[in-house]
């Protein structure tokens, strides 16, 4: 066995991994980053990237086609192949040489290999010790959750990895679950021409606002998508024509070419090596803002493995959170632990955004109504019909969507907004710095929204409201 030392020990190099070590780097300590499969982790070859890759070309043609003028120019079909080399080239074809040139090029050492956390500050990778001066972060993600469904392991499902990476577009699929990787992955395969079953026991979009359910739903049904909401699969099994066989709690079976399983995540922690430091394996990481573990003051767990927000630009931001204020530990510096300091991660409790690309998009922010009413804040909700302001007609002919604020009235702020319709993404940033500005109402007023544009639903979502 040999040993070396860094100043910390970063395991796990996917974006947020990356950005910790970076950080980190960047303000002065001498960094380990350990990965044992690519350089870039899940969002770059299996989540992020390619899924949004497989969604963009027929959202593309979609918007096209609800366009007079523009739908009369669209006279082909879909290029399957043409969207699956598009995906391809943004995974680099599942090549991490440009990501490992980017980390060595900041002066982060990289070592390939299975790291296990064997004692304090110290991780084992093959016959190698390395032990941190000050800190090691477990960066190491989330894997799907395969559900405890008889024969559902032996009919060889598709998790959201094989979704992503798909060779080839199946003829049929079914898909279980309804959350966000469900939603869009039904989206994108009924729309590059399978036939697509989806298998949402508790309803689609769980802890959005009611009405971005609902909305993707109808969507889902209209383009063919044969969606049952409240059952369940009680049976799978794989039979010798190499189709699905999914027995639904409701008596009902569907076959199919593959079995997509978008049930959750579980946490990447059963093989760290926790155990050797009295921690837990199998168990998601409980963290301080800082993301420091509990119970530890050398250990931290940075994005999916801490459960706090399962998004990767929520990882990131935590991230480089983690990154400074490992570093300004390391000094001796002072720390910037006040809410909304440059050390803590604060927006992970009430400020988080979030965009699920199905036909139409739902971009949201904060707190829904039910959420916000649940920490007994003084709640008043507004909706508006996005259809109704004079850019969305301009945006499409057949414009369809919705708007909802959630004001908390007794500060007059507002503490979450949900959008949903065609291209909404690009309303959240204005909600994301409304909610974390804490931004007055009566000053919103005066932010003008341009006009015809769609972001004009801020200024019906006020008339709507009301003068303070």
């Amino acid at each position: 066995m040999t040993t070396q030392t860094y100043d910390l020990i970063v395991i796990g190099a996917g974006a947020v991994g990356e950005n910790v070590a970076d950080y980190a780097t960047r303000s002065g300590l001498q960094v380990a980053l350990i990965e044992a499969e690519l350089v870039g982790g899940e969002c770059s070859y299996w989540a992020c990237m390619p899924s949004k890759a497989l969604l963009r070309s027929p959202a593309v043609v979609r918007a096209a086609k609800s366009v007079d003028g523009a739908a009369q120019a669209v006279t082909g079909e879909l290029d399957v192949a043409a969207v699956l080399r598009r995906r391809d080239s943004f995974t680099s074809g599942w090549d991490d040489s440009s990501q490992v040139e980017w980390v060595e090029g900041t002066g982060i050492d990289l070592i390939r290999g299975h790291a296990t956390i064997t004692g304090v500050k110290e991780v084992t990778v093959g016959d190698t010790v390395y032990t941190a001066r000050h800190a090691v972060a477990a960066v190491t993600g989330s894997a799907a959750l395969l559900p405890d469904v008889p024969g559902l392991a032996e009919a060889r499902p598709w998790t959201s990895r094989e979704a992503t990476s798909v060779k080839q577009i199946p003829q049929s699929l079914v898909v279980v679950g309804g959350g966000v990787v469900a939603a869009e992955m039904a989206t994108a395969y009924q729309r590059l021409g399978a036939a697509v079953t989806l298998v949402a026991r508790s309803g689609l979009l769980g802890g959005q606002e009611p009405f971005a359910g609902e909305l993707v739903g109808a969507s889902l049904r209209e383009m063919g998508v044969d969606v049952r909401e409240g059952t369940s699969p009680v049976q799978v099994s794989r039979t010798e024509h190499d189709t699905v066989e999914v027995t639904l709690d409701d008596g009902t079976v569907v076959i199919a070419d593959e079995i997509l399983v978008a049930t959750g995540r579980v946490p990447r922690t059963s093989d760290l090596g926790l155990e050797n430091v009295g921690i837990e394996p199998g168990d998601w990481l409980q963290v301080d803002d800082t993301m420091l573990v509990h119970g530890t003051d050398w250990l931290y767990g940075v994005g999916d493995v801490n459960h706090r927000a399962l998004l990767t630009h929520q990882g990131k931001y935590q991230a480089r959170a983690a990154g400074e204020v490992i570093a300004a530990r390391a000094k001796g510096t002072e720390l910037k632990t006040e809410p909304w300091g440059a050390h803590v991660a604060t927006a992970d409790d009430a400020a988080v955004p979030q965009v699920t690309f199905t036909d139409p998009e739902v971009a949201s922010v904060g707190l829904t109504a039910d959420a916000a009413a649940k920490r007994g804040l003084d709640v008043r909700v507004v909706d508006y019909d996005l259809a109704a302001v004079a850019g969305s007609a301009l945006h499409s002919d057949d414009y369809a969507g919705q708007a909802r604020i959630v004001v908390d009235e007794s500060r007059g702020v507002i503490v979450g907004a949900t959008f949903v319709g065609p291209d909404v993404s690009d309303l959240l940033h204005a909600a994301t710095i409304a909610v974390v500005g804490e931004v007055p109402i009566d000053r919103l007023w005066h932010a003008v929204p341009s006009y015809p544009t769609v972001s004009e639903v801020w200024l019906r979502l006020l008339d709507a409201y009301g003068r303070p």
